[in-house]
């Protein structure tokens, strides 16, 4: 290559980078319609023209054409009110076809605003909104007030359909409409996910709904002062401590660069002003700067955080945490590090949200945890966007809305005829596995019966028992382990099975305490004859304990299978049952912190279960009564005579029989017949109420409504009244943070569906956590001359009342977990944040 061209291509490749932000700025959709509905002729909006829809007809399928108009709309600052002055009525479903050139990422913004016109009231119009694949707005009703309801979908067919449909014979109407092409930077695939910790994939799939998009410390920005036609809003009314931060700008001082944002991202309006910590007077302050804003629950939400570092004069100087609710986001964040030590380039964080429970989000910056560094944070923006749930809906479960002879028409025309043809098949398959089974019956009624079971051993040697139960071979793993015990050791440890020995009685038969002659204390569990939990259940006890080994499991100490019995020897668990230290029994009384290191104790061993082994094991009968606890209240998880081995990796469930404990039984389970580990969690969710209210899960003799107390419970807990109905032995001893966060881990475990329910590695987080927000120590200020530790934590981040006056909940840095051996986490809560002022 010659020099003078080398230089050439140098020269405008040089030039080409140092207009990359210019450039960028002038992202030209591909489509780019904009519709001023009911309207007569096209209507100017800053730099933009919509078209009157009369012009574009073509695009607009509706049994009947109103146009709609008023001179009534309310004062605004916006320069958009002209499009709220006239509205296209629906009487009946109908649609707008928009011919797309592009496919990939579209706009979709809807103008509303609801007013008289002849007979229609629009404000008592209720209907919903949907495209080809995703659901928009369901029962949309707007009493007053011009909206803007802004959406991003993925576009993947050659047209979008946007459909309105009236609800219950009412009206459909909108007052104008958008449909933008979007660059492909503008949702990446993958982002941090907060619960359960790691990444979330396949954001590019999903739709979403505008809630927030703020220009923080900076003010309004008009669309036509954005790339991309977006409305920024101040944060001023989101703040929560007005006086927590202070606003600062240099826009000038905004250079991007291709490690950074774009100008798509955000506009340097926006990079180029921020809110930081108000602490400049005060190098010991310890706060966090937070903003609330009003969300759906049930949904998850991808947060996006705008930073700029504007304000530092050299690198290294500014580190902060950044947090979402109780979830921390980023510890010790360094912006310089993270591009390439510059200072002044624009960077953006996408996090994805656990499923939100309340109608508040609260988002929050607050200073390091870090030695020699001066206390401040900052952002510059947010947007926060709710994403579309497992069905493509953005307002509820809802499919989408079905238009005579649309694509999504002919889709559900598919899906019914490939239903029919899939349940015709089903028909034939269950008929053939039926006349199998008949025939497999029959086979079996011819065979010899056999009334001894034989249970091989490591020896080769066969010991056997006799049995009313059932007929086969149990080929145990504990035969390999020598844990057969002789009838008469167990007899003479048991004192000849002494009835005033008896510690409980279950289903399978009485329990015996014993001692051996070596000393080891036992507990024997002997088979009642006329039980119906016989040697199904005997064999699945000695096969599971055999081959598991945790110290949050009760362990097997060996069995005896002579003279017709069948019995189970485990360790003596000193202090009994969990449910005898609740209520119905002499046992003391438990804290509210020895509880929860119960709950921590079953929790490592469901999590144990669930993830030790090549596959899931299912307890199946969760309960208290199956929660022991030794002579230092250390819980260990016990009765596996129901559980069962989880599914293959590829598949979802194991179908089964319904057994379990009524008042703990997952409704999921018992409605499908499919067994997943989820339904372990649904139980243990029970028995964490019953450990905070100490009364039976069952209780026919209370009121009505209080019967169930799963029911009763998830009442209270989303009041948000829960501490109205705990043990009496624990009100005004548990910290509200603590409470609230147990709450919340309860009310997941019951989530209706599965799916819905956490992991017991997220419970068994969760339980830590608010442990340790009930351990948490306060620091207070040495010239206090009080001698008293603080009573309270900080309030948690949902106790709104208190956060206005600038409080803060208290946060933790907690690494994944993966505690399968049972050792204290008590080191992972070591980086405990100060809530102090927060």
């Amino acid at each position: 290559m010659d020099c003078r061209r080398r230089f050439g291509l140098l020269f405008w490749g040089g030039l080409l980078i140092s207009l990359f932000p210019y450039i960028s700025c002038l992202f030209n959709p591909v489509d780019n319609y904009l519709i001023d509905c009911g309207s007569s002729g096209n209507v100017s909006v800053g730099n933009r023209v919509f078209m009157a829809d009369n012009l574009a007809s073509n695009l607009l399928s509706t049994p009947e054409i109103i146009s709609a108009n008023t001179s009534s709309v309310p004062a605004s600052s916006s320069n958009d009110s002209s499009l709220f002055e006239t509205a296209r009525i629906f009487t009946g479903t109908s649609k707008f076809t928009f011919p797309i050139k592009k496919t990939g990422r579209h706009w979709i913004r809807l103008y509303f605003y609801p007013f008289v016109f002849s007979s229609f009231n629009m404000s008592a119009a209720n209907f919903s909104v949907s495209t080809q694949n995703f659901v928009l707005l369901r029962d949309l009703v707007i009493v007053k007030d011009p909206i803007v309801k802004e959406f991003s979908v993925d576009v993947k067919s050659d047209t979008l359909e946007v459909i309105f449909a009236p609800v219950n014979g009412s009206i459909a109407y909108v007052n104008a409409i958008e449909v933008v092409s979007v660059p492909d930077i503008l949702i990446v695939d993958e982002a941090t996910l907060l619960e359960p910790s790691g990444k979330f994939q396949g954001l590019t799939t999903l739709a979403y709904e505008t809630v927030a998009r703020v220009n923080v410390g900076g003010p309004k920005v008009a669309p036509d002062k954005d790339p991309l036609t977006r409305n920024w809003v101040s944060d001023g009314s989101f703040l929560v401590n007005k006086n927590s931060a202070t606003s600062f700008s240099n826009i000038p001082a905004v250079k991007y660069s291709p490690e950074g944002a774009a100008p798509e991202i955000a506009p340097n309006v926006v990079y180029g002003t921020l809110m930081e910590m108000n602490s400049k007077d005060d190098p010991n302050s310890n706060f966090n700067v937070t903003w609330k804003f009003k969300v759906d629950p049930e949904f998850q939400y991808l947060v996006r955080f705008h930073f700029c570092d504007i304000v530092s004069k050299s690198l290294h100087q500014l580190y902060f945490n950044v947090y979402v609710d109780s979830w921390l986001v980023v510890r010790d964040l360094d912006l310089s590090v993270r591009l390439s030590n510059a200072l002044g380039t624009p960077y953006y964080m996408d996090s994805v949200t656990g499923l939100i429970k309340n109608d508040i989000l609260l988002v929050s910056i607050g200073p390091a945890n870090l030695a020699n560094v001066y206390p401040n944070a900052i952002l510059n923006g947010l947007e926060i966007m709710k994403m579309s749930n497992s069905v493509g809906s953005l307002s509820g479960e809802d499919s989408v809305i079905s238009f005579p002879g649309s694509t999504s028409s002919n889709k559900h025309v598919g899906v019914i005829i490939g239903v029919v043809i899939g349940a015709f098949v089903a028909a034939i398959l269950v008929g053939v596995l039926f006349v199998l089974c008949r025939r497999k019956r029959k086979g079996m009624h011819h065979a010899p019966t056999k009334s001894w079971i034989s249970i091989s051993t490591a020896g080769g040697m066969s010991h056997t028992m006799g049995s009313k139960y059932s007929n086969g071979t149990i080929t145990s793993a504990a035969s390999n382990y020598g844990y057969r015990i002789p009838f008469a050791t167990v007899q003479e440890a048991t004192n000849n099975f002494d009835e005033s020995w008896v510690i409980g009685i279950g289903g399978f038969g009485k329990v015996y305490k014993g001692v051996l002659n070596d000393g080891t204390k036992i507990a024997a569990k002997r088979g009642n004859p006329r039980s119906q939990q016989g040697l199904a259940e005997f064999q699945t006890e000695i096969e599971m304990l055999s081959q598991f080994r945790h110290r949050h499991l009760v362990s097997l100490i060996g069995y005896c299978d002579e003279r017709n019995e069948m019995i189970l020897i485990y360790e003596y668990m000193e202090q009994g049952t969990l449910k005898s230290h609740l209520y119905g029994s002499d046992f003391p009384s438990l804290s509210w912190k020895e509880r929860l290191e119960v709950c921590i104790g079953a929790a490592r061993g469901l999590h144990y279960l669930h993830t030790g082994y090549a596959k899931p094991v299912i307890h199946r009968d969760v309960k208290s009564a199956n929660i022991l606890l030794d002579e230092n209240l250390m819980a260990k998880v016990a009765d596996f005579g129901l559980s069962k081995t989880g599914p293959d990796l590829d598949q979802t469930h194991v179908s089964t029989a319904v057994k379990g404990s009524f008042g703990y039984l997952d409704p999921e389970y018992f409605r499908r017949q499919q067994l997943t580990e989820k339904s372990d969690v649904y139980s243990f969710g029970v028995v964490l109420f019953e450990v905070l209210c100490a009364r039976p899960v069952i209780d026919p003799t209370l009121p009505r409504e209080m019967v169930n107390l799963a029911e009763w419970a998830m009442k209270w807990q989303k009041k948000g009244q829960l501490d109205q109905i705990i043990d009496s032995t624990l009100v005004g001893k548990i910290r509200a943070t603590s409470l609230r966060k147990f709450g919340e881990t309860a009310e997941k475990c019951l989530a209706d569906y599965g799916v819905d329910r956490p992991s017991m590695g997220d419970v068994l987080w969760n339980l830590e956590y608010a442990l340790q927000l009930q351990e948490a120590i306060i620091e207070v200020d040495p010239e206090d001359n009080s001698t008293n530790m603080i009573g309270e934590l900080s309030p948690q981040i949902n106790n709104f009342s208190d956060i206005e006056t600038g409080a803060s909940a208290t946060r933790f840095d907690v690494p994944g977990v993966d505690d399968l051996s049972g050792v204290s986490m008590s080191r992972v809560f070591s980086q405990l944040v100060k809530s102090e002022g927060r």
